[in-house]
């Protein structure tokens, strides 16, 4: 069987080395199993992992795509935990991309039929990555505040949303104003700007009331603001590095507060998590999805043939949400 998929040859410029290709598939065998990729997002991490500036050095040629859904086509002779028509997410973290996709079934997550396809294929990355924060990190009772930077950014959306639903109530900080509204749509607490006025203001709101966790996707002072805000032996949760600018830390925060500051790379969760705790994260974010209290955004959806169009997009700022590449 032949089938179409994005592959890039070279580390380099996404819209200058991604290029459809054409394979032939082998019916799967053992353990394997044969998903009908059906829509895979175009997150940040696909774009550096082409460009060779993400954590896990690409070698090329290399097919893209760390999350999406399909449709199980065919199964190997010593599959059990999957039949033909399950439809599941893929936990690999690249090679998504594809009309097609062989991987072992632990490879692999099966989620309700009824789910929403598209939402489904935006699950393993953000949301696992904001329920992680709010449930590995710190101690928090309903009530808690979180604080957090780069509040629209897919992480930030699923932060908020996470955290309603667990009882928590966050505080967010963005770079622009018209953003307000929508966050506050999603159950955001409180939203302002990502500056010094919004610091002060956030004092305010906070009074002495402790902060314990804070989830970082910025780095440089946007960082430092959030750690001015923890409280002593608070937790800064480092996810992402927007700004480019490295993590600078006053020594008073260490000194007077004993502040902890922590990484979390989804990808390496993923690595070393049991069985058990995979489906405990992916369960409960699973159920938000199908109750309509875990939205993604999405910008736009393509289809794969048009990946030059998906790629530009992503790259573009302004955008409303995920672009979607559409293998259906």
């Amino acid at each position: 069987m032949k089938s179409a998929f994005l592959q890039f040859a070279k580390i380099g410029n996404p819209s200058e080395v991604l290029q459809l290709e054409e394979r032939h598939i082998a019916p799967p065998t053992g353990h394997e199993v044969l998903v009908r990729m059906r829509y895979a997002p175009v997150n940040p991490a696909d774009l550096n992992f082409m460009e060779g500036t993400y954590g896990r050095i690409a070698t090329p040629p290399c097919i893209p795509g760390h999350e999406g859904f399909g449709e199980v086509e065919a199964l190997g002779p010593d599959v059990h935990s999957l039949q033909k028509g399950d439809v599941v997410i893929s936990l690999l973290g690249t090679g998504c991309w594809t009309q097609h996709l062989i991987a072992p079934e632990h490879a692999l997550a099966k989620v309700p039929q009824r789910i929403d396809p598209v939402q489904a294929s935006m699950l393993r990355v953000n949301p696992v990555t904001a329920w992680i924060m709010l449930n590995e990190f710190a101690d928090l009772e309903p009530g808690s505040w979180v604080v957090q930077n780069a509040a629209n950014s897919g992480v930030g959306r699923a932060l908020i949303q996470t955290a309603r639903r667990l009882g928590f109530r966050t505080l967010n900080f963005v770079r622009r104003e018209e953003l307000f509204a929508e966050l506050k749509g999603l159950g955001a607490d409180e939203v302002l700007l990502d500056a010094d006025d919004g610091l002060a203001q956030a004092k305010v709101i906070l009074g002495k009331q402790p902060v314990r966790l804070a989830a970082n996707a910025v780095g440089g002072d946007s960082a430092i603001r959030l750690m001015d805000l923890l409280s002593s032996e608070g937790v800064m949760v480092t996810y992402g590095a927007m700004s480019r600018r490295s993590l600078k830390v006053p020594n008073k925060f260490l000194i007077f507060k004993n502040l902890n500051l922590r990484g979390l790379w989804v990808t390496k969760w993923f690595e070393k998590a049991t069985r058990e705790q995979l489906y405990g994260v992916l369960e409960p974010l699973t159920e938000m999805i199908l109750a309509n209290e875990l939205v993604t955004a999405v910008d736009e959806i393509v289809p794969f043939q048009r990946y030059e169009r998906a790629i530009t997009r992503a790259q573009e700022s302004g955008r409303s949400g995920k672009v979607i590449l559409d293998f259906a």
